[in-house]
């Protein structure tokens, strides 16, 4: 994805913030491939949303939640499959419940080990980080679009959607503070991943994708916590879905012209990264651009 190896993507559990009350985040710090983490403390039971990517960050973001939950018991849920967010699993095992949606326990399933190799592939720091990994089953899965857990006074709400970033992304909701954890629905100033290595992957849904942050900025959310990035507003759904669909639009209106996509690449991407000066990741637009010139 790019040509200089990330460094590596160590958790950093200093880096807590209580974005309300009783619910923090462990920073990404804007580090690639480093995920924000939550922890949502409610009277009897604490939900822990990723892990980090690897074993030792999977222990960091496991001692960050004892410290915070105190004697609760523990839960755990992913916001999706991808290493950087869920690799760090098997430290959990025996220590909290471990809950998925049945198509992020399918995806995982299927695609986990292929994930691990290619990280693997990403530069020492990486392979680093992920030395011991082990992929853990969920102790619980739940079936359908939604599941909700009280954690003793406050409820937290499971949402997923179909096939959109991943086919199991999944949005974790507290209604009673207005949080929502979007995982890589939505990345705040950094350009949108889309995992689209056809034929090896190319599970992506633009247009749900597209629609599930329209609903998502509908239910008027006052803290959005996303996948990578800094903590926001409503604001941070509403210009990832602008730029998807922006893109989307003038991709296609290339593809009308005859063109091919190595063609709109060259044409369109700088022109992109430039509309887009602050925004970090700017290998990911071609990968998207090639998406929508797939589906044009």
């Amino acid at each position: 994805m790019t040509d200089n190896p990330p460094p590596p993507p160590h958790v950093d559990p200093n880096a807590v913030t209580e974005v309300a009350p009783g619910i923090y985040v462990i920073s990404d710090r804007r580090v690639p491939l480093v995920p924000n983490i939550g922890i949502v403390l409610g009277k009897e039971a604490a939900l822990v949303v990723d892990t980090g990517m690897g074993p030792e960050n999977g222990r960091k973001v496991l001692a960050a939640a004892k410290r915070l939950a105190g004697d609760r018991k523990l839960i755990l849920t992913l916001t999706h499959f991808h290493p950087e967010h869920g690799f760090g699993a098997q430290a959990f095992k025996g220590e909290a419940t471990i809950i998925y949606n049945a198509a992020q326990r399918d995806e995982l399933t299927a695609k986990g080990p292929a994930y691990l190799g290619m990280f693997r592939s990403f530069g020492p720091g990486v392979a680093a980080a992920l030395e011991g990994t082990e992929l853990v089953a969920p102790d619980e899965v739940y079936a359908g679009d939604a599941h909700s857990i009280d954690l003793g006074g406050r409820l937290v709400e499971f949402s997923t959607y179909g096939l959109a970033h991943t086919r199991g992304d999944q949005v974790i909701g507290v209604p009673d503070a207005g949080v929502v954890f979007v995982g890589d629905l939505a990345e705040e100033r950094i350009f949108p991943i889309f995992p689209w290595f056809p034929p090896d992957d190319a599970d992506i849904d633009a247009d749900n994708w597209a629609r599930v942050l329209g609903l998502l900025e509908a239910a008027k959310p006052w803290i959005v916590v996303p996948g990578h990035g800094s903590v926001g507003g409503a604001e941070i759904l509403s210009a990832v879905r602008g730029y998807m669909l922006d893109l989307g639009r003038r991709v296609a209106a290339e593809v009308k012209t005859g063109r091919n996509a190595d063609e709109i690449v060259a044409e369109l991407g700088p022109k992109v990264r430039a509309e887009h000066p602050d925004w970090e990741a700017p290998e990911w637009i071609d990968f998207a651009i090639r998406y929508f010139a797939a589906k044009a």
